[in-house]
């Protein structure tokens, strides 16, 4: 059985019965659980409201760094992570790609969220993109020893990947490995040790080939773990089984089916 570690189920373009009928169609694909992952703590409640009806999805809760005008005081992360539905906090991290102008915020947030997964022991959802240094010296210097976390969405290179594994971090992948300008990213793939990899879908963003310029769904992380499996020389079996106990290693509070 496959996790889909990290989707946002809310942002979903389709109502309430379509999202129903799209869970249970990654479920009949193998998928058992599914981590809803928020972007800002103001969304949390109306993201909350539209998942919370079934009981094979968990909750994160968190401010994303794209969406620092949404941002909150540490005191009221805090407050709404407490909730007991939310396994995870974040989507937190550094995207010095498509908003360096917000760069100062950003490295305020992502402390705050450190010291709520330290208060809280509840692990970090980390968003990275072209902050390298940055994403790795805060997490050295605030994060707990015993605060774990994952880099979702991975797509940076494989000193990044161990330096963040040094730091009991997981390396989540999503359907952009399948992509044809990925070579960088299937190479860390290649390396990453099977008991660090998770696999998720991002959706509705970051369709995998073939559904690539569509909706992405969680039932489409089947396709990720193929693929990935192929690269790393292992049956999908292998690959779900692993990536699925990784999953329930990390986010123990989801709790395994």
């Amino acid at each position: 059985m496959l996790v889909d570690s990290h989707c946002h189920l809310d942002r979903l373009d389709m109502d309430d019965e379509t999202l129903a009928q799209t869970i249970a169609f990654a479920r009949q694909r193998g998928v058992e659980h599914f981590l809803c992952v928020a972007v800002s703590v103001d969304s949390f409640t109306a993201m909350h409201d539209r998942v919370a009806r079934f009981d094979d999805v968990s909750m994160s809760c968190g401010v994303h760094p794209l969406h620092q005008d949404e941002a909150c005081d540490k005191q009221t992360l805090l407050e709404a992570a407490r909730h007991p539905r939310v396994v995870a906090i974040g989507e937190t991290g550094l995207d010095y790609h498509y908003s360096a102008n917000t760069k100062s915020v950003q490295l305020t947030s992502f402390v705050d969220h450190i010291d709520v997964a330290n208060t809280l022991s509840k692990p970090l959802i980390i968003h990275t993109r072209e902050a390298k240094q940055d994403t790795l010296s805060l997490l050295k210097a605030h994060k707990a020893d015993n605060t774990q976390g994952v880099l979702h969405c991975f797509t940076e290179d494989l000193d990044m990947a161990t330096q963040a594994m040094d730091l009991g971090m997981y390396i989540s992948i999503s359907g952009i490995v399948t992509f044809h300008s990925a070579d960088q990213l299937r190479d860390v793939v290649r390396h990453v040790p099977l008991d660090r990899l998770l696999v998720e879908t991002d959706s509705p963003w970051l369709a995998p080939v073939p559904y690539r310029g569509k909706q992405n769904q969680p039932g489409y992380v089947r396709e990720v773990a193929e693929y990935v499996a192929d690269l790393k020389g292992v049956t999908l079996d292998a690959l779900a089984s692993a990536t699925t106990d990784n999953f329930y290693r990390l986010f123990s509070l989801a709790g395994k089916a």
